[in-house]
């Protein structure tokens, strides 16, 4: 998949259990999530060189059999930031290819010669000022100097990736004067607090442009004129409010759009009218009181991803989502709301992936996912204090549902949970479980799925702490009686039947089988159900 303009590798982005060789090499990718291949077991070899990694984090989660990582032509960073990777590298016998970017005392070093212990921090002014002077230095001649690129003062620009890049500069004016082959251009970390129109000519093949902490509070009209090829816009961490529909006026191809730790006291409803092909919209960690009737409405109409975690929202209109066919995730976590948009999610009827963590709601009633029945996969109600579900809350979510979250509530009781029969994920742990007879259906139902269930009794407080499926006192309940012989229970302690008796040696031989009409006669007997019930009984009792 190299040479496709990707910058980051999101949670879990690459799920094939049976893959062994990927390839992301010459793209731009500046961070990789460090569960990105949580689902790749079977992963071996993994190319992510020529790539725009300063730093990347160990994979300790997924992909247990990488045997080599190849970062060959990425600016790495070899300082107390890639000890982790270091580390997990050699105690996981993964085989880095690559050499250090710096600092100056590493440049050129082989990363799998490095030793953790010597992988060490300066203070964040030194690290700062030693990165500038490298980006800066000229590098002496050579026999055929590299052709000279296009580069505004005080930036530094490669001409073989077709990078530029005056991060942290202290720039308080856009620079200008890019080359016109430039593909990524990173000018985060300066202070223009505002960005006037075609502030970006002459670079119309830009694919990433990063403007994330620049104390930006105004983006003009036409502020992005010219940027034809733009895919991934990141105006985080700045001081947004509100945005003008014509601030992306001449961005046909934006995909990506990155607005999250703003200011947004509103949802920018009809902000997006002119860029149709929006599908990831960020809006996490603003100031959002409520989705407003027709939220998306004007623009947004085919975001797949809406990301909403951290706000402050404390109401879903029924028609928020309207006209919402194409969004697939839908991120509401840590806000304010009180109950399942249960109208909203109606209108939303192609949605994967649900988060609702971290709100405060403490009922489920009935139906309350129903119109998602057919599409949802993820449900997350983790940490919401959850107290009470009505045994119908699930009612209408069947076999598409992949993985359901509800650790960390207050639930005694769970719903049936029969017809998730493709479950592959779910978490029950930090509830306080009342292990009685009402709980006997969830019992039953871990007796027969094979997964590992997280959920412990809290209640009666003799077996407290104890699991679930470990506890005997669902055999005294009304239908639990199937529960007798579970082998999660250990070894069962009802009486042998009488007319049962050890088989006697000679029996064991097959040779002997076969010899005699009067041998023959048991052998036929054994066919018949009584003596089949004694024969199984018995070998039970020996297991």
């Amino acid at each position: 998949m190299g040479y496709n303009p990707m910058t980051y590798l999101g949670e879990e982005t690459v799920s094939m259990p049976k893959l062994t060789h990927l390839f992301l090499d010459h793209m731009f990718l500046q961070d990789l999530a460090h569960t990105a291949l949580y689902r790749t077991p079977k992963l071996v070899h993994l190319d992510i060189s020529h790539n725009q990694l300063r730093v990347l984090q160990p994979f300790s989660e997924g992909a247990p059999s990488l045997a080599r990582l190849n970062l060959a032509g990425n600016p790495i960073y070899c300082n107390c930031y890639l000890r982790p990777l270091r580390e997990w590298a050699i105690d996981s016998k993964v085989r880095l290819l690559g050499t250090c970017g710096g600092p100056e005392h590493f440049s050129g070093e082989h990363l799998d010669t490095l030793y953790p212990r010597d992988l060490r921090c300066q203070s964040q002014d030194a690290m700062l000022k030693a990165e500038f002077e490298e980006a800066t230095r000229v590098a002496p001649p050579t026999e055929a100097p590299p052709p000279r690129v296009k580069c505004p003062a005080n930036c530094a620009c490669q001409a073989e990736t077709n990078h530029s890049t005056c991060e942290n500069r202290g720039h308080t004016k856009v620079p200008q004067g890019f080359s016109a082959d430039t593909k990524l251009l990173d000018l985060r970390g300066n202070h223009f607090h505002y960005v006037p129109s075609n502030s970006f000519p002459g670079v119309p093949q830009v694919v990433s442009l990063h403007l994330q902490r620049c104390k930006i509070a105004e983006v003009e009209d036409g502020a992005f004129t010219g940027m034809k090829g733009l895919v991934y816009l990141y105006l985080s961490e700045n001081d947004l409010t509100s945005l003008s529909p014509e601030a992306f006026k001449g961005l046909p191809h934006l995909t990506y759009l990155h607005l999250e730790k703003n200011r947004f006291t509103r949802f920018p409803k009809g902000a997006f009218r002119l860029v149709p092909g929006l599908q990831a919209l960020h809006l996490e960690h603003n100031a959002i009181v409520k989705l407003e009737s027709g939220s998306l409405v004007g623009g947004a109409e085919g975001v797949r991803g809406l990301y909403l975690t951290g706000n402050v929202i404390n109401g879903v209109s029924a028609r928020a989502l309207e006209r919402a066919d194409a969004l697939d995730t839908l991120h509401l976590g840590g806000n304010k709301l009180k109950e399942v948009p249960s109208q909203a999610l109606g209108h939303a009827g192609n949605l994967g992936e649900l988060k609702l963590s971290g709100n405060p709601i403490r009922w489920v009633g009935a139906n309350a996912f129903r119109a998602l029945g057919a599409t949802l996969k993820d449900l997350y109600l983790d940490h919401t204090g959850l107290e009470k579900m009505s045994k119908d809350s699930l009612a209408g979510l069947g076999p598409g549902l992949r993985s359901l979250y509800l650790e960390g509530n207050r639930l005694e009781v769970v719903p049936d949970l029969n017809p998730l029969t493709s479950l592959e994920v779910i978490n029950l742990a930090e509830n306080p479980l009342l292990c009685d007879c009402p709980l006997l259906a969830l019992r039953m139902w871990i007796e027969r799925v094979n997964l590992k269930v997280r959920a412990t009794c809290a209640n009666p407080p003799e077996i407290r702490g104890r699991r679930v499926k470990d506890v005997h006192i669902f055999r005294a309940c009304p239908g639990g009686e199937s529960l007798l012989y579970s082998p999660t229970l250990g070894p069962k302690t009802s009486r042998t039947p009488k007319t049962t008796k050890p088989k006697p040696a000679h029996l064991n031989s097959p040779q002997m089988m076969p010899m005699s009409k009067a041998r023959s006669k048991p052998r036929m007997g054994l066919r018949a159900r009584p003596g089949g019930a004694k024969k199984t009984g018995q070998r039970r009792n020996e297991a």
